[in-house]
């Protein structure tokens, strides 16, 4: 498949050889030709020096054929101006743009343009290592409403199953890590010794699921 890039910056570069190492075709778009060089000298896509969202600069990137869109120059309005041209004027259904702004990346999600918070993902990429214990966010809706995130639990809740947890604790268990492997649960699934949680709760809710999840279960005390 095809994928266009706008911004050659760290993101942009680590990006586009990712993509051609999955074997995809890149196209890189940037002001600044000097940018280029962070694509190194074994690169084999297409770099246009432009402005990303001129329709000229995006058709010489060819997205037209373009599966998706990706801005992440370091402009927050050039990248949501950019991703509503690839998606408005050349009908691309993929696109995502970088938003430093949260505030930003709220509205845009809203009106259907898919954004990576990079304030906001920092932040909470800290906060999962200076925690030592309770809830450790993992992802969080660009509205700020619901959160993904990494809960202890307590050694009561081993031989319960994930169905008894959620309908106890009111939450939903979106996946557990057993012995260093990602597992999709099904409501019978039975907790193990060793089991890490991550659920999806309302970030009102993640501190009565944190003490929930901390105490043994109603039948167990």
């Amino acid at each position: 498949m095809h994928f266009v890039i706008m911004g050659c910056g760290r993101v942009g570069a680590t990006l586009a050889h990712s993509l051609e190492e999955h074997g995809h075709t890149v196209a890189v778009i940037d002001q600044n030709a000097e940018a280029f060089r962070r694509l190194g000298p074994h690169f084999g896509g297409d770099t246009v020096t432009g402005v990303g969202f001129d329709r000229d600069t995006l058709r010489e990137a060819r997205i037209e054929e373009a599966y998706a869109f990706a801005a992440v120059s370091s402009g927050d309005n050039s990248n949501i101006l950019a991703a509503r041209v690839a998606r408005e004027t050349f009908g691309v259904a993929n696109v995502v743009a970088r938003i430093y702004d949260p505030r930003r990346a709220q509205v845009y999600e809203r009106l259907g343009i898919p954004t990576v918070a990079t304030v906001r993902w920092a932040a909470d990429q800290m906060l999962r290592r200076l925690l030592p214990r309770g809830a450790a966010g993992e992802y969080r809706d660009a509205s700020g409403t619901v959160l993904l995130a990494q809960f202890s639990t307590h050694r009561g809740w081993v031989g319960r199953t994930v169905g008894d947890l959620e309908e106890e604790v009111g939450c939903r268990v979106a996946y557990l890590t057993r012995l260093g492997e990602g597992v999709l649960p099904r409501p019978t699934t039975v907790l193990q010794e060793g089991d890490v949680l991550h659920a999806t709760v309302r970030v009102d809710e993640v501190a009565r699921v944190e003490r929930a999840l901390g105490a043994a279960p109603e039948g167990a005390r």
